[in-house]
């Protein structure tokens, strides 16, 4: 015997519970459960942001918005219009969530604790009685006369329209397959860069703060802070990197090559200031004498790297010493042989095919009543509260449609 529900939401996650709620709010006879595999939902807004919750970004400008992701750029343009940064923003008020903007542009609740945004969407799914089921792993999706037959390890259930918001989970895009969807091929797409080098080996914790870099070999470039980790390099820099090279570094098998630039000034600009600072700190031992506002422990590094010895005054060192330590500056080269997941928040690209969804409703374009939100389509952004705006963009306006 199937449990009859007007909606289902498979996915109790940040895009499940944020469509169920706006669906239940605007239509009160309709019931509306959500079917979460766990035994709680919301994990992944709970880790978001080092368990802050980094809701959305401070981008005002759809067309600017935009630009944070490396897939769904053209598709999101339009939803954008409908649901922006700035109506979550009003979302969460009307609801009691105050958010307040970091100096880097993300967005987290003034609290700076998720459990207050998972708390809204328990309160708010409670109040619009959203029937939440934990547990229930959902097994086969059948799409029969009009109607979704939906099995799970716990009870079959049907349903007129289906919401699937399970982010990036291949089980569920085998059903989805099989229901007539193309997938695009899962690759993680935010991810920090595993390097060996000599130079970085003793200084984890270091953060060059405007840093360039490029995949040689590539058209791939990126600027912005650049942290030094334990096992390489991370911070914005490296992560949207990851993120916009996300298929060509895979296809690479994540062994490649970069180029950093820690001054983002070009290597003759770089040269002249040596120069300069040559003459004005002759006397000065160059290790001990950061330039650039590079980090001591960076430049000390950089400075052996270029046969520069400790003791050595600026007033000692000749020409070829200098240019390697501008090329040191400018364009030093660092071989990547790995990846590590970026804190606890994977994010893939890949997932259904971003033709296949009629982005004014998020329907499929092949299946009737079949609706996408999150990361479960071809959609990725790089870090900084894009793929929650995602998220949350795809529920409301699927909400709008049903």
């Amino acid at each position: 015997m199937h449990k009859r529900k007007d909606i289902i939401i498979i996915g109790g996650g940040a895009a499940g519970f944020f469509a169920a709620i706006n669906i239940a709010e605007r239509n009160p006879n309709l019931s509306v459960a959500i079917l979460e595999k766990g035994k709680q939902g919301l994990q992944k807004v709970k880790i978001s942001g080092g368990g802050r919750c980094n809701v959305t970004h401070a981008e005002f400008i759809p067309s600017e918005l935009i630009e944070n992701y490396p897939r769904g750029k053209k598709e999101l343009l339009g939803p954008f219009h409908t649901f922006m940064t700035g109506d979550t923003i009003a979302w969460f008020e009307e609801r009691g969530v105050e958010l307040k903007i970091e100096d880097d542009g993300r967005m987290f609740p003034v609290t700076d604790s998720s459990q207050t945004i998972i708390d809204c969407f328990l309160s708010e799914a409670k109040k619009y009685n959203v029937l939440v089921l934990y547990g229930h792993l959902v097994k086969t999706i059948k799409n029969e006369e009009q109607k979704f037959l939906v099995e799970t390890s716990q009870a079959d259930f049907e349903c007129d329209k289906l919401l699937v918001a399970t982010g990036s989970n291949p089980k569920i895009w085998k059903l989805l397959e099989g229901l007539g969807h193309a997938i695009v091929k899962p690759v993680p797409s935010l991810f920090t860069f595993d390097i060996k080098d000599k130079r970085i080996a003793d200084i984890p914790g270091v953060v060059a703060k405007h840093a360039r870099v490029k995949v040689i070999g590539t058209d791939l470039e990126s600027d912005g802070p650049l942290l030094i980790t334990h096992v390489g390099m991370s911070a914005p820099a490296i992560l949207k990197l990851s993120a916009f090279g996300a298929i060509e570094l895979a296809e690479r098998n994540y062994n490649f090559k970069i180029e950093v630039n820690f001054i983002q000034q070009d290597f003759e600009s770089g040269l002249d200031a040596l120069r300069a600072s040559k003459l004005e700190l002759a006397k000065k031992q160059v290790v001990n004498s950061a330039l650039f506002d590079l980090p001591k422990r960076l430049w000390n590094q950089l400075v052996l790297a270029s046969n520069i010895k400790e003791k050595e005054r600026f007033a000692d060192i000749n020409k070829m010493q200098l240019e390697d330590l501008a090329s040191q500056l400018t364009r030093a080269q660092f071989h990547v042989t790995g990846k590590s997941t970026f804190k606890e928040e994977f994010v893939t690209a890949g997932g259904v095919d971003l033709k296949e969804i009629n982005f004014k409703t998020f329907e499929s374009k092949l299946v009737p009543n079949l609706y996408f939100a999150g990361e479960v389509i071809n959609v990725d952004a790089v870090t900084g509260g894009f793929n929650f705006q995602n998220a949350w963009t795809g529920a409301y306006i699927v909400s709008r449609s049903i």
